[in-house]
C-alpha cells in the first residue's frame, strides 16, 4: 500500500478520482483550498501560496495533479508542486491536461503546456494525460445559453468526455510506472455544437431557435481546425445524450 496525495480533490473530476482510489488499497490523502474538516487526511492547501503545503507532502509516494484555476494561478501552483514534490521524494506525479493546449492560444491552455513541459524538464516521474472537454463543461454552457430567446452556440466541433470515464484512467495511472505522456483520451463521438445544443435543449423540454456563432481570432480559428480533438483516441463511452439524461434523473428538484 502506498500513499497518493490528490490536489483538485473537491473538484468535477477529482471527485471521481478520489472515489476510486478509495476503493484501492492505497492510503488516499487529498487537498484543496475548503477540504473536508472532518477528514483527517484532507490538507487545507492553496497550491498559489504553497502554505502547508510540504506538511501534506510527507510521505506521499504518488501525486495527481488535478487542481486548476481559469482565472490564473496555475503556473504559481505547479512551481509549489514540483518544489515539495523533489522535496520529499515523490516517486510519481500525474497531470491532467487538455488537448490542444499546444495548439490554442488561449490563457489557460498555455498556461497548461507550460505546466507540462516543466513537468517533463523536471527529474520527477511524471505521467501527463490530455483530454478532451468534459460534459460538464459543455453542459453549462448549453445552460448558460439557453436562457436567451435564441440560443447562440459556437460553430465548430466538439468530443466531450464523461469525467467519470477519464477518472477511470487516472487511476490505474497511478498504478503504473510514470510514463511520460501517454495517449490522449477523447469522448466517443465528433460531433457539431449544434447537435449537442439541440439534445440540451431536447433533454430539457426547451424549444428554441439556434444561432451558430462565428469569432474573429486565432482562438475560435484554432477550435475551428480542430486542434482540440483526439478522433484517434475516442476511448470514452458515455454520450452527451446519455450524460443529460443521467444528471436529470439524479437532479433532487422537481
Amino acid at each position: 500500500m502506498s500513499t497518493i496525495l490528490v490536489t483538485g480533490a473537491s473538484g468535477t473530476l477529482g471527485t471521481h478520482v478520489t472515489d476510486g482510489l478509495r476503493r484501492t488499497e492505497h492510503d488516499v490523502h487529498t487537498l484543496s483550498r475548503h477540504p473536508d474538516p472532518a477528514d483527517p487526511r484532507a490538507h487545507a492547501v492553496d497550491l498559489r501560496q504553497g502554505a502547508g503545503l510540504d506538511r501534506a507532502m510527507d510521505g506521499v509516494h504518488t501525486v495527481l495533479h488535478l487542481a486548476s484555476t481559469p482565472s490564473g494561478g496555475d503556473l504559481q501552483a505547479a512551481t509549489h508542486l514540483i518544489r515539495a514534490a523533489r522535496g520529499a521524494g515523490v516517486h510519481h506525479l500525474i497531470y491532467i491536461s487538455i488537448v490542444g493546449v499546444d495548439s490554442i492560444p488561449l490563457g489557460l491552455y498555455k498556461a497548461k503546456h507550460t505546466v507540462e513541459q516543466a513537468l517533463l524538464a523536471s527529474d520527477l516521474g511524471v505521467t501527463i494525460l490530455r483530454a478532451t472537454q468534459f460534459h460538464p463543461l459543455i453542459a453549462g454552457l448549453c445552460a448558460r445559453m439557453a436562457r436567451l430567446p435564441v440560443m447562440p452556440y459556437p460553430d465548430l466541433d466538439v468530443q466531450p468526455v464523461d469525467p467519470a470515464e477519464v477518472a477511470l484512467r487516472l487511476v490505474r495511472l497511478a498504478a503504473q510506472e510514470p510514463a511520460g505522456r501517454v495517449d490522449d483520451l477523447g469522448g466517443p463521438r465528433v460531433e457539431p455544437f449544434a447537435a449537442l445544443a439541440r439534445a440540451y435543449l431536447h433533454a430539457h423540454g426547451q424549444n428554441r431557435p439556434t444561432w451558430p456563432l462565428r469569432a474573429p481570432g486565432r482562438v475560435f480559428a484554432a477550435f475551428r481546425s480542430g486542434a482540440h480533438l483526439a478522433p484517434e483516441q475516442r476511448v470514452g463511452r458515455t454520450t452527451f445524450e446519455a450524460y443529460l439524461q443521467r444528471t436529470i434523473d439524479h437532479d433532487p428538484t422537481p
